[in-house]
């Protein structure tokens, strides 16, 4: 078994689950990148942390399936011997009135953002509670503590993750393992590029920190989610949003 400790990232292809990635394989870490459509990315991106001497793989699994988040799991205790870190970053959104979210609309949101924490989670458990550790990392979204407007199927499958990361960080506890949430604001990122210039002055005004988040800020909360410092920290949300939520 490798001595190093396993990461395996959802969503890592791009945005803040790249940065993650890059950060987690340039500190020492055994990475795992997971994608589902953007196979060219993480492609890209293992060969280039790989030319680096990192330790990554890339495992394509759309995680809103059961039978597939199993076997990225699988993979990654083929490769590693062991999975130490969780972090559930794939997500998606959309804007849309709820009068006009359709049943497809709706169910494709919880499929990816809630019920792929739970596959991904229910599959990583098992070897967890065996080595008596584990990190578990979920990406939530200020939305899913405050609710936003014309994101209500987002909203609540984000409130979802953070009422899931509540109830398994007391479940799993005695095991030695923790489960988290961090919940960005506006980050800097390729989801929210189709916000004009004026929309993020609008927002970023009415943030006490008047300014969008960085991904470094979301890696750097993982990293110390992920760490020895914060055994004793479990269940909660850390909000990184310039005080959207205050």
């Amino acid at each position: 078994m490798d001595s190093k400790k396993t990461v395996v990232i959802t969503g890592a292809s791009k945005g803040i689950g790249a940065h993650m990635a890059i950060y987690f394989a340039e500190k020492g870490y055994n990475v795992v990148i997971n994608y589902n459509m953007s196979a060219e990315s993480a492609l890209l991106l293992r060969n280039s942390l790989a030319q680096n001497g990192c330790s990554v793989m890339a495992q394509k699994a759309n995680v809103a399936n059961k039978l597939e988040a199993d076997l990225l799991i699988k993979e990654a205790l083929y490769k590693f011997g062991s999975v130490d870190i969780l972090i559930n970053n794939a997500g998606i959104s959309s804007q849309n009135l709820f009068t006009d979210i359709s049943e497809n609309e709706w169910n494709n949101m919880i499929n990816v953002n809630l019920t792929g924490v739970f596959n991904c989670t229910q599959a990583v458990l098992p070897t967890m509670i065996n080595n008596k550790f584990g990190r578990i990392i979920n990406i939530s979204s200020a939305w899913g503590v405050t609710g936003a407007s014309c994101e209500v199927h987002y909203s609540a499958a984000k409130a979802g993750v953070i009422g899931l990361t509540k109830a398994l960080a007391k479940e799993v506890g005695p095991s030695g393992i923790t489960v988290n949430c961090i919940a960005p604001g506006i980050i800097d990122t390729q989801m929210n590029s189709h916000l004009t210039t004026d929309e993020l002055k609008e927002f970023t005004d009415s943030l006490p920190i008047q300014r969008i988040g960085n991904t470094i800020e979301i890696v750097k909360t993982a990293e110390f989610l992920a760490s020895d410092f914060a055994g004793y920290i479990t269940g909660q949300t850390i909000c990184v949003d310039g005080g959207l939520t205050i």
